[in-house]
């Protein structure tokens, strides 16, 4: 289970206005897999010792009273108890940009996870309901203030729950530029953070440069897979894994290797005299391409899309060569800019047939697209938090091979269960 039911739970979850939504989904799950895990071990103990499952939970309970400082004299004592793993915290904005954020209960010596969502962009709470749009650097500072002030308050350990990694782009010094990418995270450390969880970051040399904060990189291949495998007529004999540019071989040769699928390249020849000036006025000279798409359902995979100009050339060029469908999966779909009306015109000319993105951003435009479909990984970091709050081994949520293979094969429900972190029944 994610908490321990018989004495009270130091698990507790902090939802900043921008990652408010993802919050509540990942807490919906952890509840919802602690009711299921309780009622599987209630069923096993009812068998083992002959009671009935009404006598286990009301023990259960009692104990659960006994120990418990504050034991609630409305709860029925015959009925599973979801923990409270949500903390409540009050964001003020003032007049003058400022940010405030204020923890309303104590938590002492609890196991805190902040999530936050920087890349969202649509209008949050602040001021008892007052409506704000916030910039990436306005949820990087409400993050900032939150940390201190869960630090303020006495938690004992503080983990970062980010699904997108902010400045995670600028990882690498080519001229006099800074390492924004390990300032941010050498930022939160200095402030007393242990672990940051996030999904599919840029580069992960950026957790290299920590003294003793830990990074939890993620990854959507397991829901991404599971959801191309339920497109009718895709995964057939004219299937080609292609990478999008050589950064992202070791992506796609991992899903390659998990759909014993071939794998093709893109390689982009770039002009760097010309300054990109838009998605479709990029600074892409030439495509070459290694392998054949010829007659084949291409799929590529990626981390990141911003404006994606590079996606859109890539796609444009794949149907010139002959491919028939085109398939791209983006861990962090951020669509900024027009981006959603240049995919809208590339749809409608045919040069693609679906683009798989996670809920790792948050989205509401994108959703209504024929040509988006989403993927739900809350129930991955879910898993995650439960797994690290348990001081339990995550190599099966960071290395899945074992799973997807398990789940392309009769036995996908078992396969859904173990990486859920359920025990096959």
């Amino acid at each position: 289970m994610c908490v321990n039911y018989s004495t009270p739970s130091n698990l507790g979850i902090i939802a900043c206005p921008g990652g408010e939504i993802f919050a509540d989904e990942v807490i919906l799950h952890l509840k919802n897999d602690c009711h299921r895990q309780f009622e599987r071990i209630v069923s096993k103990l009812a068998k083992r010792y002959n009671l009935e499952e009404v006598s286990i939970i009301r023990k259960f309970n009692f104990i659960y009273d006994t120990t418990s400082c504050l034991p609630s004299p409305y709860a029925d004592p015959a009925k599973f108890r979801p923990a409270a793993i949500k903390i409540p915290a009050q964001f003020t904005m003032f007049t003058n940009g400022e940010i405030k954020a204020e923890v309303m209960e104590s938590v002492r010596g609890k196991d805190i996870f902040i999530v936050q969502d920087v890349e969202n962009h649509f209008p949050v709470n602040f001021n008892d309901g007052d409506k704000r749009t916030l910039s990436i650097n306005d949820h990087l500072m409400t993050l900032l203030v939150t940390v201190d002030a869960v630090k303020q308050a006495d938690a004992n350990r503080i983990t970062l729950v980010l699904p997108t990694y902010p400045y995670s782009r600028q990882h690498k010094k080519k001229g006099r530029e800074g390492l924004t990418a390990s300032r941010v995270g050498k930022l939160m450390e200095f402030l007393g953070v242990h672990r940051i969880i996030t999904l599919d970051i840029h580069s992960r040399e950026i957790g290299n440069s920590f003294n003793t904060m830990i990074i939890e990189n993620l990854h959507a291949s397991y829901q991404i897979i599971r959801t191309l495998s339920k497109m009718p007529g895709v995964l057939n004999d004219d299937f080609v894994v292609v990478s999008p540019d050589t950064g992202a071989v070791d992506r796609n040769k991992f899903y390659a290797t998990a759909l014993k699928k071939p794998l093709a390249l893109l390689y982009k020849e770039r002009d760097y005299s010309k300054v990109t000036e838009n998605a479709l006025e990029n600074n892409i000279a030439e495509i070459k391409l290694l392998g054949n798409v010829a007659g084949k359902t291409v799929f590529m995979a990626d981390d990141m899309l911003g404006t994606g100009g590079t996606l859109l050339k890539a796609m444009k060029f794949l149907k010139e060569q002959g491919a028939g469908k085109v398939i791209s999966a983006i861990s962090l779909p951020l669509f900024s800019g027009n981006a959603i009306s240049y995919f809208d015109d590339a749809y409608k000319e045919g040069l693609f047939y679906r683009i798989i993105g996670t809920n790792a951003v948050y989205q509401e435009e994108v959703l209504k697209r024929e040509w988006f479909t989403g993927v739900n990984i809350t129930p991955l970091f879910a898993q995650t938090i439960s797994r690290l709050h348990q001081e339990l081994s995550l190599s099966s949520l960071l290395d899945n091979r074992d799973i997807i293979v398990k789940m392309l094969s009769e036995g996908s429900g078992d396969a859904k269960n173990q990486f859920l972190g359920c025990p096959s029944t």
